[in-house]
């Protein structure tokens, strides 16, 4: 048994999906908690005079008024693109000419991808995110930079080499063959190291041939313990550009169906557009959706169905989607989702918000056993919040009548300022 350590502060729990059960039937707080840790696990949380009771030989650190969480998961990033977040002004495929696929080239180089991986780290740890997944390049040097980091940190993260042998510039391109033994080689030496896992990554069909996302949808077979991520149904006129492409297939969905990229532990960013056949496939095998609701608006994809996708059962997470997102912030990520939500005519409790970057995108990465919940057993990432980190926020929140009105306007209008403290693995960072 390794030191115990007793964080205290408010505590929220949010240990089921308050889409299904309804959010006060499965948030728990304890306006005086704590969380006691060890050997890089919760080993128990309740009130925190109980706690401190039972194991006065604990290490205390105490957060005051501070809100203790589970260290926020962004289910869909581009670390990549990390140097080129928030370039103005294009749609999604001028966009990814004009900015991502030249930033991209640049990984190549060894140095520059262990630079970026870096830096990523250092920002999304600022932001409270404990774990992620993430499109790399095509350079199976930026999968080795990425996981390196992520080791040297002790984070439980997500990534893949992105295959991409069409429409693409030359610099880019793999073929079926190589994306196929590449990303084997990398699985084979990374998946289930230390808290890393491989996800096999087509980036999406319009980058990949049939024969590429054939190769990919056999080696998912041969490893059904990965997760496999892509993205689907973005933007409209990238749907028209997929059945052009691909004139036999019954819909997008259909295009990874075919090749054997339908399944559990397929995560399939945005799915903004679905038709109907696709979200009845999508919920039949028990596939993830990522929502991306700051890059949906930054880049003009439309409006995500939330309400109704989650309400159908599928797991659904939420993520920056760095860089097509516009933040790295995972409590930004959560006032996008509550803003497009609102345009669909409906409002989120804070309670659905916070499951959606905790527990809710655990489930999307089919980790909830592990991470994503504050309960006895899980591992040891956490997120502690000041609810008054600017005079803005504070003076709202010196209003609020119970937890949930304190807490949301640190969603509204919180940043980095806001995050207190981070915990990975029973360390803070």
């Amino acid at each position: 048994m390794g030191e115990m350590t007793l964080l205290l502060g408010q505590t929220l729990s949010v240990n089921g999906d308050p889409f299904a059960a309804g959010w006060e039937a499965v948030a728990q707080v304890e306006s005086r908690g704590g969380v006691l840790v060890e050997d890089g696990l919760i080993r128990s949380v309740g009130p925190a005079d109980e706690l401190r009771a039972a194991h006065p030989e604990a290490e205390l650190r105490d957060y005051g008024d501070g809100l203790i969480l589970p260290g926020f998961i962004d289910a869909h990033a581009h670390f990549p693109q990390t140097a080129m977040i928030a370039s103005w002004g294009k749609r999604l495929i001028d966009w990814l000419n004009t900015y991502t696929f030249p930033e991209e080239m640049r990984f190549a180089d060894p140095a520059y991808a262990g630079e970026i991986a870096k830096r990523y780290f250092d920002l999304t740890a600022a932001h409270g995110t404990t774990t992620m997944a993430s499109f790399c390049t095509i350079h199976p040097a930026s999968v080795e930079a990425y996981f390196a980091e992520a080791e040297a940190r002790g984070q439980r993260v997500v990534a893949g080499k992105t295959c991409m042998d069409r429409n693409a510039p030359e610099g880019l391109r793999d073929t079926a063959q190589s994306a196929y033994d590449d990303s084997k080689a990398l699985l084979e030496t990374w998946h289930g190291r230390g808290r890393i896992s491989y996800a096999i990554t087509p980036r999406f069909s319009p980058t990949s041939t049939p024969e590429q996302l054939s190769a990919m949808g056999a080696l998912w077979a041969e490893h059904p313990e990965c997760l496999m991520q892509t993205h689907l149904s973005e933007q409209t006129d990238e749907i028209a550009w997929v059945k052009a492409l691909f004139p036999t297939a019954r819909d997008y969905l259909d295009t990874y169906e075919a090749h054997g990229l339908l399944g559990p532990g397929g995560l399939y960013g945005h799915a903004i557009h679905l038709e109907a056949r696709e979200i009845d496939r999508l919920k039949e095998v028990d596939a993830s959706l990522v929502h991306c609701p700051t890059s949906n608006t930054f880049i003009g994809s439309g409006l995500f169905d939330m309400m109704g996708l989650a309400s159908w059962g599928l797991r659904v997470g939420l993520a920056t989607d760095t860089g097509g997102g516009s933040s790295f912030s995972m409590l930004r990520t959560m006032a996008a989702a509550y803003e497009i939500a609102q345009l669909r005519g409906e409002a989120l409790h804070p309670a659905q918000l916070v499951w959606l970057a905790t527990g809710g995108s655990a489930r999307a990465l089919r980790m909830e056993d592990r991470i994503g919940r504050l309960m006895p057993g899980m591992e040891a990432d956490l997120v502690v919040l000041d609810l008054a980190s600017t005079p803005a926020i504070a003076q709202r929140a010196a209003e609020a009548d119970d937890l949930w009105e304190a807490l949301f306007p640190t969603i509204m209008m919180g940043d980095d300022r806001a995050v207190r403290a981070v915990w990975i693995n029973g360390r803070a960072t």
